[in-house]
């Protein structure tokens, strides 16, 4: 065994190796940053150009334009940034560069021009890219040997996951909306810097692990593929042509709609066989990756083939699903603006200031009793990534004070647009144990029901928001609906998102041989890219259909789809057990 894996297992904190905790903080202040910058961008760029506080006025396909592409991309890249680790430059080294060129890429957003703003956007794509897979495979090598505590490592990474994801979205949007949008863009930067300087100086504690590999083991899994007996699929000259047409086609379709309605650039904006804004190219990619996937599965044995098959059409599910709940980052955000009554007096105030005080202080009280048992057992050797780390907290501390100080001295109470993003964070933190336990349990449902009640919770949630829009008018720029409609919403997303999103990396660890997952991986990952910038195309038309149909028409159609899709799930168990041949 690793002897570096050995010397992390004798210095524990809450029974796992100190080194975990040391990615715990660092993905914390990675997704701090993500999600912080994330729920303020929308609402900066569609705000008006004059006031306290302006924004830029774009109008909102183009901001979700931009949106969309940011976050396709950013699924997309961690394909080859993950490759270059793996070959090339290794783990920590890969998170060390993505993290420097993520804090630039927050830093040249906060200059508030477009010129920077494109510039920060594409270094956040290409940092992210580096550091997003690298993480999980550090985590992956320091467990080499213990399988027994990967489960419980997991999932306590995914908890500092979600501890920055709220963090994130609390402080930056709520600096962002009263303070200033430049500050909450800077704010994210800081954190993403203080949590790359953390990690740098704190990477004595893996040893070897996560190190530049001294080669790639690609030459020796084919070997032991074909030492098994397995034939191995290689790519045919139509499987690359149709991988051509497939990335070209996208690559038009995915610069087209940015450049087309932020700047009316119209170079790439065809119209073929009457469809413009280059949606025939859209099409073609789509048709062009599902025929490589009907050519390419056939080929291989039967129970492989089987298996694979299931797995695509997960990935089919998947994409409709975040196609939905991905309105989190883009339409729901101009709804809660200008369709919600946030304004808050008397007992009513109160009441939401002692709500937000409990769920801002009491998370963030665990957070830090985590951070002081890490500093007990790793202070004597990583003192200055401790030091670096402390006063992250300390300036956490101090503007979570600020905040609720500013709170409690104010009369009248305006809850922050992106405070209702930070729901969901808490309610996976709420309801995710329950779920593992039911996913542990003997009572544990089949692929098919996870997917039909992933996709039902999520079209329900959109539900509430369809009936508490019903009364809007057509055409309505504006309205005061209730906000327990949003509350209802973030809780019956977040349900979906703990029976299906889990899901996808356990089934393709389960039914996926381990010299195609990488491909597999691929595809999962595309699966996810294709939903997210299918959300934000969507989601610009909100203004749209709000005026030629109903608010309430807009939400219906989040509605009826997903749950439509969740009942021809369940029609395909039949079929979906049979494909995966007994995995569960």
């Amino acid at each position: 065994m690793n002897t570096d894996i050995d010397t992390m297992f004798k210095d524990k904190v809450l029974g796992h190796p100190a080194g975990l905790f040391v990615l715990f903080f660092t993905e914390m202040w990675e997704r701090f940053s993500y999600y912080g910058m994330r729920a303020i961008l929308v609402i900066f760029l569609t705000g008006s150009i004059l006031g306290d506080n302006p924004g830029w006025e774009w109008s909102t396909p183009a901001a979700l334009s931009l949106l969309g592409t940011y976050a396709m991309l950013v699924y997309l890249t961690p394909l080859l940034g993950g490759w270059l680790a793996d070959n090339k430059i290794g783990y920590r080294m890969a998170v060390v560069i993505g993290a420097l060129l993520m804090t630039l890429g927050h830093a040249s957003m906060a200059v508030e021009t477009p010129t920077f703003l494109y510039i920060g956007i594409s270094l956040l794509i290409l940092g992210n890219g580096f550091f997003k897979p690298n993480m999980t495979s550090i985590i992956s090598k320091m467990y080499e040997g213990h399988d027994e505590k990967k489960d419980g490592a997991y999932n306590i990474f995914y908890m500092g996951v979600n501890a920055g994801a709220f963090l994130g979205i609390m402080l930056c949007g709520w600096v962002g909306e009263k303070i200033g949008w430049s500050y909450g863009f800077g704010l994210a930067g800081i954190f993403m810097l203080l949590g790359m300087l953390q990690f740098y100086f704190a990477q004595r504690l893996f040893g070897n692990i996560g190190d530049k590999p001294p080669k790639s083991q690609k030459a020796d899994n084919a070997l032991k593929a074909e030492q098994d007996g397995v034939k191995l699929n290689h790519f045919r000259v139509l499987d690359m042509a149709l991988i051509g047409v497939f990335t070209v086609s996208a690559l038009i379709f995915i610069i087209n709609d940015p450049l087309s309605k932020i700047g009316d650039i119209q170079t790439l904006n065809f119209t073929v066989a009457g469809m413009t804004d280059s949606l025939f190219f859209a099409l073609l990619s789509a048709v062009s990756f599902v025929l490589l996937l009907v050519i390419r599965l056939p080929r291989y044995q039967r129970i492989e083939r089987d298996k694979m098959i299931a797995f695509a059409i997960f990935c089919i599910f998947t994409i409709f699903f975040w196609a939905a709940f991905e309105q989190a980052a883009g339409s729901l955000p101009l709804y809660t603006r200008d369709f919600t009554n946030r304004f808050l007096d008397g007992s009513a105030a109160m009441g939401f200031k002692i709500v937000d005080l409990i769920v801002t202080v009491v998370p963030l009280v665990i957070i830090t009793y985590v951070l002081l048992s890490l500093f007990r057992k790793t202070f004597n050797r990583i003192g200055l990534s401790n030091i670096i780390l402390g006063t992250s907290f300390a300036i956490i501390w101090a503007i979570v004070i600020y905040k609720l100080v500013i709170e409690f001295q104010s009369t009248e109470t305006e809850v922050p647009v992106t405070w209702f993003a930070i729901l969901n964070s808490l309610f996976i933190i709420m309801f995710a144990p329950l779920f593992t336990k039911w996913w542990d349990s003997r009572y544990n449902p089949p692929a098919s029901v996870k997917y039909f009640l992933g996709l039902a919770l999520l079209g329900i949630g959109f539900a509430f928001l369809a009936f508490g829009a019903r009364n809007v008018e057509a055409g309505a720029d504006s309205a005061s609906l209730s906000m327990a409609w949003l509350v209802f919403a973030y809780l019956f997303h977040t349900l979906g998102e703990l029976c299906l999103s889990p899901m996808g990396l356990s089934y393709l660890s389960k039914l996926i041989p381990v010299r195609m997952i990488a491909f597999m991986f691929g595809v999962y990952y595309l699966a996810i890219a294709i939903g997210n910038k299918l959300a934000h195309y969507v989601g610009g038309d909100i203004e749209r259909i709000t005026t030629e149909y109903s608010l309430s028409t807009f939400f219906l159609i989040f509605t009826l789809i997903p749950i439509g899709l969740g009942l021809v799930a369940l029609l395909l168990h039949p079929l979906l057990k049979r494909l995966m041949h007994g995995v569960r």
